[in-house]
């Protein structure tokens, strides 16, 4: 098999043999460029702790040590309450070959509402990563961190993408797809993958991010354009460049630069080394082939930054590095690009809400 993330001709291939299957069986509009939106089943676990399953162990067996109580999942929504953490068995099933492995990710959305959503496994010693010949179900861990949400079985909170071999891009071979493509549109700090910051001198006005307001109403997540943003977020204002984050505040902010991910390429966004501060940048981290890319309608695409403080107050100035981009390449290039081909709600994005808010 060719090295690289494996495109959305091969997952379909992949769902042909059987490697990708689910119950009911997999809808086209899961199948990203590089990528497989997950599904959430009919049942919702309500746990006393988040837990890994552990080398050995079942995560069905696991369970009866963390549940709490249980709840049906139904086409009228179940609410899934801030601050509690719950374990949803996905619809989907995996028989990896041999050389093929994945890795999962929060949805763009997901990460916007600050809904953590981790993949766990049987077997299972981290989250969201997956070895070669795994054969078992899989599992959505949910964590709503500032808003309550609505679920039914069916929704799309995290997303999983598979890989064979080792594709990511060196520095040096970076810096070469830098030179023939420019991914970003000033000079590319690169150091373990392409770094970006923080934007926090707007070129108009002095909106430079949203913080998610303490207590607000539930959000149905299948409702877009819904709720008006004054209801769950506080306007964050800067006029010198600079704003102090306080202790378990979510905020969105954006990337200064404007990011491109060529065809051929994926990328995904990595938070930043934890002496630079005492925050975290980024839930959501898959950038699908084409975002920000002229030929998807991008023509360089800000990243969305979701961040939330740690232990201290902590001031956050315009420029400051808080995370990188690390780029693999594709095994092929993908018969769709992100925003060319799919209704794909964050390309050319900027200062950006999840796609379930409207302004005014």
């Amino acid at each position: 098999m060719t090295i690289g993330v494996l495109p959305d001709t091969m997952l379909q291939d992949m769902i042909t043999r059987g490697e990708i299957a689910a119950e009911p069986a997999i809808i086209p509009e899961q199948i990203q460029p590089a990528s497989l939106d997950l599904r959430l089943g009919t049942v919702a676990y309500r746990l006393r702790a988040s837990f890994l399953a552990g080398k050995g162990q079942k995560v069905s067996h696991r369970l009866h040590d963390f549940e709490m109580h249980r709840m049906a999942l139904t086409d009228d929504g179940v609410v899934l309450e801030k601050g509690c953490v719950y374990l949803v068995p996905l619809m989907e099933t995996l028989a990896l070959p041999e050389g093929v492995t994945a890795v999962a990710n929060a949805k763009s959305s997901t990460g916007r509402l600050d809904l953590l959503t981790r993949l766990i496994t049987d077997d299972g010693t981290e989250f969201d990563r997956i070895p070669e010949g795994y054969n078992g179900p899989l599992y959505a861990e949910i964590c709503p961190r500032s808003f309550s949400v609505l679920v039914r079985p069916g929704m799309r909170l995290n997303q999983i993408r598979f890989r064979a071999g080792q594709a990511v891009l060196s520095d040096a071979e970076l810096k070469i797809l830098h030179q023939q493509e420019p991914l970003v549109d000033g000079p590319a700090v690169i150091d373990e993958g392409l770094g970006f910051s923080v934007d926090l001198k707007p070129a108009e006005g002095d909106l430079v991010g949203y913080r998610a307001k303490p207590h607000t109403g539930v959000i149905d997540i299948d409702k877009i354009g819904h709720y008006p943003a004054r209801d769950f977020w506080e306007e964050v204002r800067a006029s010198d460049g600079r704003i102090i984050l306080d202790p378990g505040a979510f905020y969105i902010l954006v990337s200064r630069e404007a990011v491109t991910i060529p065809p051929d390429h994926a990328a995904e966004m990595a938070p930043y080394l934890a002496m630079v501060g005492e925050f975290r940048v980024h839930y959501a981290g898959f950038f699908d082939p084409g975002f920000g890319h002229g030929a998807a309608g991008g023509t360089g695409s800000r990243g969305g930054l979701e961040v939330r403080c740690h232990e201290a107050p902590f001031a956050l100035e315009h420029g400051q590095v808080v995370g990188r981009l690390v780029y693999e390449r594709m095994a092929e290039e993908p018969r769709q690009l992100y925003g060319k081909d799919i209704a794909s709600n964050y390309q050319g994005q900027g200062l950006k809400l999840a796609k379930h808010f409207r302004m005014g």
